[in-house]
C-alpha cells in the first residue's frame, strides 16, 4: 500500500479558531478520499501560534531551535500541504508567511496543496486568489484548483441539514487528494557536511 504523508499549517490565534476547525475538517475529507483510494495517510497538524517564539527567534538569530528544527523538517518530508490563515489586512496573518519565510524556498517545490482562509466578512475571501494563491506558485508547488474560504455564515446548517461548506470542503479536499495520487514531490537532497577549516585543510595538504 502505497503512503502519502500530509502535514497541516493552521495559523489560527484563538483557541479554539475557526482556522483549525477548517483545517480539521478538510484534513478528515483528504484523509477519508486517499484512503478510499487504498493509501495509507499520515496526517500531522500544526497550530503555528506554538511555533511563534521559535519563529521570531529564527529570524533574529538565524538558527531554528530543535522543535522549529523537527517541524521544518516534517513539512520538508510531506507530499502535500494543507495551508490555513486567518485573514488580517486582506492578506494572510503575519505569523503564517514568518513561518513559511523559514522555509527552504526550495523545499515546497512540486507538493501538492490545499489552500484554504478564515475571517469574519466575504469581503476577505479574495485573500485566495490575490495572495495565497500567488505565494505558493511563486514557491513552485501543484495547488488545487478550489481554495476554501469559510465567513462567519459558512458554520451553519442549510433547512436540509446539511452545509455549503462542507461540499465546497469535499470537493477541494479530492482535488487536493487527486494531486497526491500522481507522481510524489521531490525530496531536497541532504545539506552538505560544513567541516571545521584546520580538517579542509588537512585534506588539501594530504592531496585529497
Amino acid at each position: 500500500m502505497e503512503a502519502r504523508r500530509i502535514t497541516v499549517l493552521s495559523a489560527g490565534l484563538g483557541v479554539p479558531s475557526s482556522s483549525r476547525l477548517l483545517a480539521d475538517q478538510l484534513a478528515a475529507s483528504a484523509e477519508r478520499q486517499l484512503a478510499a483510494s487504498g493509501y495509507a495517510v499520515t496526517v500531522e497538524i500544526l497550530e503555528l501560534r506554538d511555533l511563534a517564539v521559535d519563529v521570531a527567534n529564527n529570524f533574529v538569530t538565524g538558527y531554528a531551535a530543535p522543535r522549529l528544527a523537527e517541524v521544518i523538517a516534517g513539512v520538508e518530508a510531506s507530499d502535500g500541504i494543507i495551508a490555513v490563515s486567518p485573514v488580517f489586512s486582506a492578506s494572510y496573518s503575519g505569523l503564517f508567511k514568518s513561518f513559511i519565510d523559514v522555509l527552504d524556498p526550495k523545499s515546497l517545490e512540486g507538493k501538492a496543496v490545499l489552500l484554504a482562509a478564515t475571517a469574519g466578512t466575504d469581503r476577505h475571501q479574495m485573500v485566495l486568489d490575490f495572495a495565497m494563491r500567488p505565494l505558493f506558485t511563486y514557491l513552485r508547488t501543484r495547488i488545487a484548483p478550489t481554495a476554501v474560504f469559510a465567513g462567519p455564515q459558512d458554520w451553519g446548517q442549510n433547512d436540509d441539514g446539511g452545509s455549503p461548506l462542507s461540499a465546497r470542503i469535499d470537493r477541494a479536499a479530492g482535488e487536493f487528494a487527486g494531486l497526491l495520487q500522481g507522481t510524489r514531490a521531490p525530496q531536497l537532497p541532504a545539506a552538505l557536511e560544513s567541516l571545521p577549516f584546520e580538517q579542509l585543510l588537512a585534506g588539501i595538504s594530504a592531496g585529497h
